[in-house]
């Protein structure tokens, strides 16, 4: 059995913990790997590397930074294929769906070759007698990202590209349940021409976690994951006094208005709704119909198309729509949910729980469900389920469908199906939500704008990838200069004035 390691100062090393953590093959449920949780001493021995080596990273021009990132980003593409089946086999989500994950990472990395537009300061001719004043923003020095398991690529990508672009060091620790991907890009990005110790990659539990909270080098700390841990992330790291921005759960509406175009409606709610798995933080998985007739109709096109949804194993190549989900826990955690919203009186019109996969029943896959005739109370509707199921709930009016996605505790993302600019312009205007689509299922913002949500779904000021990432990862100095030039001796004993 393979036996992954840590990346540490430019080299893979094992770990010296002696806890090891499994990693599952998700279609056959078999241990495939073992993976070394850290202990302090590891993370410890990863800060002093990274802080020996960030001031002279730092030191190199942006330009030359840029550089570097633009070869880490030829190296992704030449590796794609590679990568993307490393993150199948570990995730369990579909060869085309594992490239987007590796897709959406390679395009924050080539929003960070502009690096040198995005970290000019500012500059004030004449502010004063002979007086200039100019800001500088300045790398943090040693950052951290702690990342989920639903995307093993993006995510990092999103966090260590800006980070390193401004001058930091970073330390990654990812998930320890597809730990694979990470530890190749960390490799990719020094076959790039980054130097050792600017990027490494340390696996681990809550253990590494907390190091990571309480050391006092670690300047910044980037997470995503779900709301208790983003809490707790935050709070502890807040109290510390890191510069913390955690990202949590979602429970992400679709309003779909009587006026919609149904089929596209519903292709829109399959793709949104069960791809990955529904292990997406920006998954569509409340359907919220404006009118009977509108609820009625939808239901009419989905069923088809859910039923008719292939599951099965990345291996399977391009005839399966999604894969298994993560663990046994996972899916015990859905199929859970599944049943209490049965129990709370919710309609199981597309019904998944028998779903099994010949020559694959050891594997952790669940079969697509949709629920009709939710209410606003049911478990199923006020949780993330974070898997293929899509709940439908009746709305009779657009501004109760409106209060839904405003009210709810989560304000990760939403989306309007409709061919009314009136309602489209308004729902957009109006609906307390971080990131909206109008037609378009999944807002994610691409990499020159920024992503994040509101309330449960969020915390810190400032979101993840665009100009937002580049504010996040640098500190400004400003500075007021005056050159004499027949200044009149003598002391000043007041605040200076720029007359």
């Amino acid at each position: 059995m393979q036996e992954l390691t840590h990346y540490i100062g430019g080299a893979h090393v094992k770990g010296t913990s002696g806890r090891f953590a499994d990693v599952f093959n998700p279609a056959t449920g078999e241990v495939q790997a073992k993976v070394p949780l850290a202990n302090s001493d590891e993370m410890d021995k990863a800060v002093a590397i990274a802080v020996a080596a960030q001031p002279a990273w730092a030191a190199v021009n942006p330009q030359r930074r840029a550089r570097v990132m633009m070869k880490f980003v030829d190296l992704l593409n030449r590796d794609m294929d590679k990568l993307a089946e490393a993150l199948s086999r570990e995730h369990g989500k579909t060869l085309p769906d594992a490239a987007g994950d590796v897709q959406r990472g390679l395009e924050v990395a080539e929003y960070c070759i502009g690096a040198p537009q995005m970290l000019k300061g500012e500059f004030t001719d004449g502010a004063g007698p002979g007086i200039d004043i100019y800001s500088m923003k300045q790398a943090l020095g040693v950052t951290a990202g702690i990342t989920p398991f639903n995307f093993p690529a993006m995510i990092p990508m999103w966090m260590f590209a800006p980070a390193i672009a401004c001058g930091n060091a970073f330390i990654l620790k990812p998930s320890e349940r597809d730990p694979s991907v990470p530890l190749m890009l960390a490799e990719l990005f020094e076959e790039a021409g980054l130097p050792k110790g600017i990027l490494q990659v340390v696996n681990g539990d809550k253990d590494s976690v907390d190091a990571i909270l309480d050391h006092p080098d670690i300047m910044s700390i980037g997470f995503v994951g779900s709301t208790p841990i983003a809490e707790y992330i935050y709070g502890r790291g807040c109290s510390n006094g890191k510069r913390v921005q955690c990202f949590g759960g979602a429970k992400n509406h679709m309003i779909i208005m009587p006026d919609a175009d149904m089929d596209q409606a519903a292709d829109a709610l399959v793709g949104a709704g069960y791809g990955a798995a529904g292990e997406r933080c920006m998954a569509i998985s409340v359907a919220v119909a404006v009118g009977n007739d509108t609820a009625d109709r939808l239901i009419e096109k989905l069923v088809p198309r859910i039923e008719a949804l292939k599951v099965g194993p990345y291996t399977s190549g391009n005839d399966v729509d999604y894969g298994p989900v993560v663990t046994a826990a996972a899916k015990a955690n859905i199929e859970r949910l599944v049943q209490t919203g049965i129990d709370q009186g919710a309609k199981l019109v597309v019904d998944g729980r028998n779903f099994n996969l010949q020559g694959y029943e050891n594997g952790f896959f669940v079969g697509p469900h949709l629920f009709d005739n939710v209410t606003t109370d049911m478990d199923i509707y006020t949780q993330e389920i974070f898997g293929p199921v899509l709940t439908t709930v009746r709305a009779e009016t657009y501004e109760e469908a409106l209060a839904m996605a405003t009210d709810h505790e989560y304000g990760n993302g939403t989306a309007i199906f409709t061919r009314d600019g009136d309602a489209a312009r308004d729902f957009a205007s109006r609906v307390q939500v971080g990131m909206v689509g109008i037609n378009v299922p999944i807002p994610v913002p691409l990499a020159y704008h920024t992503f994040g949500g509101w309330k449960k779904s969020a915390f810190g000021d400032l979101n993840q990838h665009g100009p937002d990432a580049f504010k996040f990862y640098t500190k400004t100095k400003t500075v007021t200069a005056r050159w004499p030039s027949g200044i009149k001796e003598g002391g000043e004993f007041s605040i200076p004035v720029m007359e």
